[in-house]
């Protein structure tokens, strides 16, 4: 009867690897690539050997202008089994509130989105999909960007992923229209940017990193009541706080409490950012620390 039952589990095992999502087996580490990065072929291999050597995974491209060096270097990039994620910025800087219920520009962006999943985009992620913070607070701001992300959802037919502020973490935004409960059902991804220099006061924020991160992570956990997210939770963290001076020793241990904030707050993953793509810190913290 053992017997029987071992041969038994041996047959479903497969079956269940074959029907279960690849993205739900794999916690997902990527970090941002901006176009010039990615045009950039030294910089771009370097990155791509670097990454592999270290169990990154997932590349988040930014899409700007179609090039022919772009798609060579997305392939080269697939061709190394990294994901391709196309970054789309929707509203740079957010938008006005003609621009947001501006179809023609809901067009013109899903243009961008089109050609990044003919190139083999794996998923593709929205940023910058908010009103300008000057915008009047309402409840309604989140509804107008919802009906935007609905209306990719329904054209994008791979999974769609959003950015949202650190602030949405603890609940709607009025002002820039940000509402991850209301979002969840729209999205398989939704990627806080759980930044510590951008929360207040930055000086409390800079050397409590794990603090900040973990926090924000489990207020998205909060508004849902601690039932299971009806989405993938990939915060961004980031390599340097910008308005706190750090010594290299101090950055190695702020990028790692972030990495283990995400851990310990079940994240399905963490992208990293960095404007200008210099990830040798993150590359020494993955050599020198236990983590997923």
């Amino acid at each position: 009867m053992r017997t029987i039952t071992a041969k038994l589990m041996l047959l479903l095992v497969p079956l269940f690897l074959f029907l279960t999502p690849i993205s739900s087996l794999a916690y997902d580490k990527g970090i941002y690539i901006n176009q010039s990065t990615l045009e950039n072929s030294k910089k771009l291999n370097y990155l791509i050997k670097r990454s592999k050597q270290h169990g990154i995974k997932t590349f988040i491209v930014d899409l700007e202008k179609v090039t022919p060096r772009y798609k060579k270097h997305i392939n080269l990039i697939k061709s190394n089994n990294i994901r391709y994620v196309a970054r789309i910025v929707v509203f740079p800087h957010g938008g006005t509130a003609d621009q947001i219920r501006s179809k023609a520009h809901w067009s013109k962006k899903y243009k961008l989105a089109k050609t990044a999943l003919d190139f083999g985009a794996d998923e593709i992620q929205l940023d910058y999909i908010r009103f300008k913070p000057t915008q009047k607070p309402s409840a309604k701001n989140a509804q107008e960007i919802l009906k935007i992300i609905q209306w990719f959802q329904a054209k994008v037919d791979k999974p769609l992923q959003i950015d949202v502020f650190g602030v949405a973490s603890f609940g709607p935004s009025k002002y820039i229209g940000q509402d991850i409960k209301l979002f969840s059902k729209s999205v398989q991804a939704i990627c806080p940017m759980v930044y510590p220099s951008h929360y207040e006061p930055y000086k409390k924020h800079a050397v409590t990193p794990y603090e900040t991160v973990y926090d924000s992570l489990m207020a998205i956990r909060g508004q849902f009541n601690g039932k299971p997210l009806p989405f993938k939770l990939i915060p961004y963290i980031e390599l340097s706080n910008y308005r706190y001076k750090l010594s290299k020793k101090k950055k190695l241990d702020y990028i790692y409490a972030q990495i283990r904030a995400a851990e310990n707050a079940k994240a399905d993953g963490w992208y990293v950012w960095s404007p200008q793509n210099y990830y040798d810190n993150l590359f020494k913290v993955l050599e020198t620390k236990k983590v997923k």
